[in-house]
């Protein structure tokens, strides 16, 4: 079932949330709004190739400001689910505390209050939600808090393993593990922290969630493979890059979503908008991601800027621009390895649209998650949601 989940052909209910989404925010684009409309509705472009392919020019067709409108309200979507979001940090350092005493140190090492918690809020915030759409009441239940947890430490085993492929030398502003202690201790601490996840998942003893977090492990492998593949042909790039962020990124944020729904005993419909949504905020947060790896500065990231072009890859920014200069292609295919390449696929960058479409598309995706939470019932969790969807957007590391 969680397998079934994860292939990024469009169902009938997201072509009719973006359907919706164009129809709200596309009335002054310039693409043709029956044109965009009939392209979704085809059946021979039922990929998320098809929407994210659209040329969406008029900078009021997705502001930050018009999705910003979907919650009007003064929330902090941190503060809504902040002594959860406490509690899981201190039972991830508890249940990482071995006898060990460097294990225990490289094990807590990203786990030490510095970080986003961005997954495990999203988690909390969705089990709050579903809560109260299911039962009147947004009280979170051991279990789901025990996904939010395993949702945070996947996540960063998996940033341990990438710094190591990677070759990375800071995260968060600090030296990465394998900097500091070495490869192969990073390697283990990173299996080390995935083996103590799998544990919690076990005690669970619910096999349909098993199945689902287990997916999430396969994707962020599968992704990293993709990651380090790449297509000759230029059309095949985008969709490329698109499955590969969705394993890479979006699939833990919308499994573990579809977990706490499974957990909540939510009918398929309730869980399929979980999926949905995890999925659609996921994919925004890469895409602006790889923007701020063009416009945002060392500093502020904590970690080297155009790091991706200097790894050979080619994230939205650069195939939108692609589209615009065909010299782009070149350096592509050839992963940027000559030198003066990452600097002229900058240049080139700069001068197109790439950071622009690479926006738009993200916003598209947020409203597309705001969308999905229109048949839940009212909460200040829910939104919380539309809100998270909104600071995707604003966010500068």
């Amino acid at each position: 079932m969680a397998a079934a989940s994860s292939r990024l052909n469009l169902n009938r209910r997201e072509i009719i949330v973006i359907k919706n989404c164009l129809r709200k925010y596309l009335s002054t684009s310039a693409t043709p709004r029956n044109q965009t409309l009939t392209l979704l509705s085809n059946r021979r472009h039922t990929s998320w190739q098809a929407f994210h392919k659209l040329r969406i020019t008029n900078q009021r067709s997705f502001s930050s400001e018009t999705l910003h409108t979907s919650t009007q309200k003064d929330i902090n979507p941190f503060q809504e689910a902040r002594p959860e979001i406490d509690y899981i940090c201190d039972n991830i350092n508890k249940k990482l505390c071995t006898q060990m005493l460097e294990l225990r140190e490289m094990a807590q090492y990203y786990f030490d209050g510095q970080g986003k918690t961005f997954r495990p809020l999203i988690v909390l915030l969705m089990a709050k939600a579903i809560n109260m759409h299911q039962n009147s009441t947004d009280i979170i239940s051991q279990s789901q808090q025990q996904v939010a947890m395993i949702s945070e430490m996947i996540h960063t085993a998996s940033l341990i393993h990438d710094d190591v492929i990677d070759n990375s030398s800071t995260r968060r502003g600090k030296p990465t593990v394998d900097n500091k202690w070495g490869q192969r201790k990073a390697i283990l601490v990173g299996d080390y922290i995935l083996s103590v996840s799998s544990l919690l998942l076990a005690q669970l003893r619910n096999e349909e969630v098993v199945k689902i977090l287990s997916q999430v492990i396969e994707d962020l492998v599968r992704g990293e493979f993709m990651q380090l593949g790449s297509k000759e042909e230029p059309n095949d790039r985008f969709n490329h890059y698109l499955k590969k962020t969705f394993k890479k990124t979006a699939s833990l944020i919308a499994n573990s979503c579809k977990a706490v729904a499974v957990l909540g005993n939510c009918n398929e419909d309730v869980t399929q908008r979980a999926f949905e949504y995890g999925q659609n905020i996921g994919m925004a947060f890469q895409l602006i991601d790889d923007l701020l790896d063009f416009t945002s500065h060392e500093s502020i990231m904590g970690k080297p800027t155009a790091a991706d072009l200097r790894l050979g890859l080619a994230t939205a920014p650069v195939l939108y621009a692609a589209q615009e200069h065909q010299e782009l292609n070149a350096l592509i295919m050839r992963r940027f390895c000559h030198e003066g390449d990452v600097e002229l696929a900058r240049s080139f960058v700069a001068k197109s649209d790439g950071v622009y479409q690479t926006k738009l598309l993200a916003e598209a995706h947020s409203a597309a998650a705001i969308e999905l939470l229109k048949e839940l019932e009212p909460s200040k969790a829910r939104d919380a949601l539309e809100h998270v969807a909104t600071l995707v957007l604003r966010r500068n590391k």
